[in-house]
């Protein structure tokens, strides 16, 4: 905030605080605010009658932008346009606490007696002197400047796509077409910071993009007006209002990514850049031509550096340049032309834009032979013959059967709570540990590099904890297997150079076998043109220029493994393509070698089924998955039910509720000093408690007496029952007591329970059917541990 700013929403306005070149040093123009110190000579010419700040929305306003901030709030005002008077700019910088709506109210309310509006920066940094996009230290709002064209249509078209705002503010502004300018706000859960901050402003240039909006807030130090203030401008006075508040409304960065990345363009919006100059100069002259910033010249430095970066971009591609030498030129221009020039990460950015849209439109470049970055001299070529003749060993798998082989890479897809993460987890410590899991085998322990943007340390050492695993397979993986805590980066340029890093120092003497990626969202970086997960030239960039790339730096036999999200399907659409769920473009399923779905056959039961696709070996049967005891084990399909599913789990549950009934109906009848034969007991409940008739009472006794859950007594004189013509006798449970008669203890006088115990003397043997006597009536010995 170093240089005059001007109105964010003016199309003519000079773009001097819109550029991360603007110098350090303040210009002699600019004093900070000191309502004590700044007396004019003669008060502005200023409507007395038009609106004045308001401190509840100013409020209300910081309350959004500000409210979960730590550090400085950068704020500015400054002379509108159109009011016939001069002014210099002032800066303050406010601390984000309970006092900053106060103070922002103060300087609004001089402010607005110089006839200034008022702007801040909607993020925080360290110190007061900081607002370049660099200072920027957090951030906890998304916000799209809806100033030209159709404004109704786009906030309507936002909010079909990305939900409610947080916030709507109009401007002051008015367009062509008399419609009212407005910022459109999203609060975040949290605020964002380090490399949040990037993904941010990219969701700000992407949501302006998609409708139209300004994308000048690409960048972190675009300035804004401040709700509550007051707009001057060519003569018109009016209050910078809220019209929509729901301060409640937070979205999660990540979700809000998604959204905005499934969101098509607006009608009429057209994702292509276009120069905003009409008479572009001709290309001899643009080669020799300085541009200066601010669109002090005939056109911007945008312009010039896109012209001369295509130029150099089609030598290229004609073969008459190599791509060297078509770097140096690119380079050369933007030292020579640019005034100041452009960093170069930002040239190489633009010019790997421009080469792919290049190539996309006129086919495969023409490639001098001396040129090109080092490489095989031929491409590899065999014959039929010499593919049948070779009798070489295959290559050995990383994990068999086929499931990863070298250089190949797997993808792992689940709903989300589905479990993917947790199977990933004991699957990678059973292949740090060279042990088989669940079919799957490793040739020997395996180095794993597990690069994860989901759990935060704490929370992944209690997961891994918590997930039962061999004490066996946990000492061999203490070393093979290499897990990060949650990151908060992009897997571009400068994220794929920290990875590589970081894998050097994790396997220092030879490099990891498997690289896993857990989940791609977090880390997705789709290129220059930021596309998203459901762009397929994005997620082809991801996945070769990014993923491909990065492995090949580790070694191209590395094994990678990504873990993605998978969409909502119809059971049906799910049974009958399952890989059809994975998220995104179609690109990544074309792209893999295997490819698993881990979802749910019946939301009401525990096992997952894991779906197998294999592009490197033959078909592999699905497998049918659960966690007993803590541990994944696979279970036998041959157990689970193919037809009529739903209708035989109603069944089973209908039988598991009679059952409950039953014995719950023989312990209470006890307990109120009533036994009962198996016949008498059909008979007397017969109709009662949705049991149904007396035959199907007794079926359910035979069932329950064969399994163990029912035993009988003969004879209970003692309290009135004596020997029955029962084969079995009367009917007794477990624990089942006699009466409500209390039992006290002689020699202290405590009741010790209800009733009396009823122990059996007979039970059902479950292979005969005939009555056995029990040998100790006071231990209840179900059939299978009698067996045992």
């Amino acid at each position: 905030m170093t240089d005059e700013p001007t109105e964010p929403s003016d199309p003519d306005q000079e773009p001097a605080m819109r550029d991360d070149t603007t110098p350090d040093e303040p210009k002699e123009n600019i004093v900070h605010f000191n309502p004590w110190r700044d007396f004019n000579d003669a008060a502005p010419q200023i409507d007395v009658f038009g609106d004045e700040p308001d401190p509840a929305q100013i409020a209300q306003f910081m309350q959004v932008v500000f409210g979960y901030c730590d550090g400085l709030i950068p704020v500015r005002s400054f002379i509108d346009k159109g009011q016939g008077i001069d002014g210099r700019p002032h800066n303050i910088w406010l601390e984000a606490d309970h006092s900053a709506p106060e103070k922002m109210a103060t300087f609004a309310t001089w402010a607005s007696r110089e006839g200034a509006a008022v702007y801040v920066i909607p993020g925080t940094v360290a110190a007061p002197g900081q607002a370049k996009a660099t200072d920027i230290l957090q951030m906890q709002t998304v916000v799209v400047d809806l100033d030209t064209g159709d404004i109704a249509a786009k906030r309507a078209h936002l909010e079909r796509h990305l939900g409610g705002p947080s916030m709507v503010v109009e401007s002051g502004g008015v367009t062509a077409e008399g419609q009212r300018k407005c910022h459109v706000w999203w609060a975040l859960t949290e605020p964002a910071d380090g490399d949040d901050i990037a993904r941010v402003c990219r969701l700000r240039g992407d949501i302006a993009a998609k409708v139209g909006g300004d994308m000048h807030f690409r960048s972190a130090h675009q300035p804004i007006r401040v709700a509550g203030s007051v707009y001057y401008k060519n003569n018109l006075k009016t209050q910078v209002r809220i019209v929509e508040l729901n301060a409640d409304r937070e979205r999660d960065l990540a979700e809000f990514i998604e959204a905005v990345t499934d969101m098509p363009p607006a009608a009429g919006v057209s994702l292509q850049p276009a120069f905003t100059h009409p008479d572009k100069p001709i290309l001899d002259e643009v080669l020799v031509m300085p541009v200066r910033e601010g669109a002090q010249d005939d056109w911007s430095r945008f312009e010039g550096a896109s012209a001369a970066i295509g130029h150099f971009i089609r030598m290229v591609h004609e073969g008459r340049m190599t791509k060297d030498e078509g770097w140096i030129g690119i380079c050369g221009y933007n030292a020579a032309m640019l005034r100041p020039q452009w960093p170069v990460e930002r040239l190489k950015r633009e010019s790997e834009r421009l080469w792919e849209r290049h190539v996309e439109k006129y086919g495969p470049p023409l490639i001098r032979l001396d040129s090109g970055a080092p490489g095989p001299v031929e491409m590899p070529a065999f014959t039929l013959g010499a593919l049948l003749d070779d009798q070489s060993p295959m290559p050995e798998d990383i994990i068999a059967p086929r499931v990863l082989t070298p250089g190949g890479l797997l993808v792992l897809g689940g709903a989300p709570k589905v479990g993917k993460s947790d199977l990933l987890i004991s699957w990678l410590v059973h292949m740090a540990a060279g042990v088989p899991f669940l079919g799957f085998t490793p040739p020997r322990p395996l180095r794993i590099f597990y690069l994860q943007a989901e759990i935060q340390y704490h929370y992944l050492r209690e997961r891994l904890k918590q997930i039962a695993l061999p004490p066996d397979v946990l000492a061999a993986a203490r070393d093979t297997f290499v897990a990060t805590p949650k990151l908060k980066m992009l897997l571009d340029n400068e994220g794929s150079v920290r990875v590589a890093r970081a894998i050097r120092t994790a396997f220092p003497d030879a490099p990891p076998d498997i690289l896993c990626v857990d989940p791609i969202r977090n880390l997705f970086d789709g290129g220059p043109d930021g596309g998203g997960e459901n762009d397929n030239t994005a997620v082809m960039f991801f996945l070769k220029e990014r993923v491909e790339v990065l492995r090949d730096h580790i070694d191209p036999d590395c094994g990678v493994i990504l873990v993605h999200h998978t969409k909502k399907l119809s059971k049906h659409q799910v049974k009958e393509d399952p890989f059809l769920a994975l998220s995104g473009a179609s690109a990544l399923r074309g792209f893999y070698t295997s490819g698993l779905i881990l979802h749910r056959p019946d939301e009401d039961a525990s096992e997952r089924k894991l779906e197998i696709e294999l592009r490197n070996g033959p078909a592999l049967a699905s497998k049918l998955i659960d966690k007993v005891r803590g541990q994944w084990v696979e279970i036998n399909p041959m157990n689970e039910r193919l037809v009529r599913q739903d209708i035989g789990a109603r069944h089973d549950a209908e039988r598991d509720r009679k059952n409950q009934v039953v014995l719950g109906m023989i312990f209470d009848e006890a307990a109120e000093g009533r036994l009962y034969t198996a016949t008498q007991f059909a008979e007397a409940f017969e109709n009662q408690h949705d049991l149904g008739g007396r035959y199907s009472i007794r079926e359910r006794l035979s069932v329950l007496a064969t399994k163990g859950l029912i035993k009988f007594r003969r004879s209970f004189t003692k309290h009135g029952y004596a020997g029955t013509q029962s084969h079995f006798g009367y009917l007794v449970i477990r624990d089942m007591r006699f009466g409500r008669d209390p039992v006290i203890d002689t020699d202290t006088g405590e009741v010790l329970a209800e009733g009396v115990a009823v122990l059996p003397t007979h039970y059902k043997c479950p292979h005969s059917g005939r009555a056995r006597e029990v040998e100790n009536p006071s231990v209840w010995v179900y059939p299978e541990e009698a067996h045992d």
